[in-house]
């Protein structure tokens, strides 16, 4: 536990002293390796009965080679903080491929991948020490609405089944030595909630905490979430947390988020960050803006002192963080508010 404790100082002595970066896009980078319905098997699961190409996380276990060098790039490129490869790992989603019984295999190895990459960079240049954030994604379903229609009060998911998930999978994290837990692109406030009820009964349970990151996404032009919250009404129903940090990611380039971030900066005492996609997708579903491009729209968040953590959503690489890094190195970090609307932060 001290050396859990060590880390959790550091990261927030870090964060005090400058912007931090987030790394980009896990799901771009593995697209880029075109891998088959055999890369994605590898020997263990070669006679599996079902399908399982597109099941990323799953490459933690039979492609580990690549998620470390994925992880590797961002680091090299000027990331402080990489997410684990497990967006997807809890046992409602990874139904799809019928396997559900590997979410917490599938979280272990992921965080011990990404671990053992963060202590690599962090022996080669001390200064300047490397974290893991435990990507908890959203699952597929949703709490708040009937995927009926015809049916408005039927919900796919309940409240204590989403919690079950969430613990299941912040357990395994925490067990193969993540420094953060980040509940990150929140299109409906209720499956966030259940997030940090799981987390937050881990906490009481174990004695020990790690910092928690949220981060919602705004799904359209609308303002709001999926769900229908507005950006300030998603920070208030998630600011009975100790959280380290609130932001927007996914969906929206850096220019469509920034409204919305500006609200979340102006209300908020707990960092804010941002990790927005490499634009809007075109015709085709591919992101054309360029590193330089995003940098630039990125810039008119430090000139605003809007952000205190910043990175990469849907069509970053390595070279969009690269030029983020060197951006950010030009400003200092956000100073929080007073008369905020949410709770003071935990101290830890």
């Amino acid at each position: 536990m001290a050396d859990k404790h060590k880390k959790v100082y550091n990261l927030r002595e870090e964060a005090k002293k400058r912007i931090l970066v987030l790394d980009g896009a896990m799901g771009t980078m593995i697209q880029n390796h075109k891998l088959t319905e055999e890369g994605y098997r590898g020997e263990r699961f070669a006679d599996y009965p079902y399908d399982l190409k597109g099941n990323n996380d799953l490459l933690s276990l039979t492609q580990p080679h690549i998620i470390k060098e994925i992880h590797a790039q961002y680091f090299e490129a000027g990331a402080d903080i990489i997410e684990t490869n497990t967006f997807n790992a809890n046992h409602i989603s990874l139904a799809d491929y019928y396997m559900e019984d590997m979410a917490e295999e599938l979280n272990y190895h992921s965080a011990l991948i990404a671990r053992e990459v963060a202590n690599e960079f962090t022996a080669r240049e001390p200064h300047k020490p490397r974290f893991v954030a435990g990507s908890i994604g959203p699952t597929n379903k949703t709490a708040s609405i009937s995927p009926d229609v015809n049916n408005p009060g039927y919900r796919g998911v309940s409240f204590d089944e989403l919690v079950s998930a969430y613990r299941e999978q912040a357990l395994a994290l925490i067990k193969g030595g993540v420094d953060i837990l980040m509940v990150e692109t929140v299109f409906d406030t209720l499956n966030a909630k259940a997030a940090l009820y799981a987390i937050m009964e881990i906490f009481d349970e174990t004695g020990q905490q790690l910092p928690v990151m949220v981060s919602g996404t705004i799904t359209d032009a609308s303002g709001r979430t999926l769900s229908g919250q507005t950006a300030e009404a998603f920070l208030i129903s998630i600011s009975h947390a100790p959280l380290f940090s609130v932001g927007l990611n996914c969906a929206l380039g850096a220019e469509q988020l920034r409204p919305y971030l500006q609200v979340l900066s102006q209300k908020s005492s707990f960092l804010i960050s941002a990790h927005p996609n490499a634009g809007l997708p075109n015709a085709f579903g591919d992101y054309d803006q360029t590193p330089e491009q995003m940098a630039e729209q990125i810039r008119e968040y430090l000139d605003l002192g809007l952000i205190n953590i910043i990175g990469g959503c849907c069509g970053t690489n390595p070279e969009h963080i690269k030029a983020i890094a060197e951006l950010v190195k030009q400003y200092k970090p956000r100073v929080s508010p007073q008369n905020t609307v949410d709770s003071p932060q935990l101290t830890v």
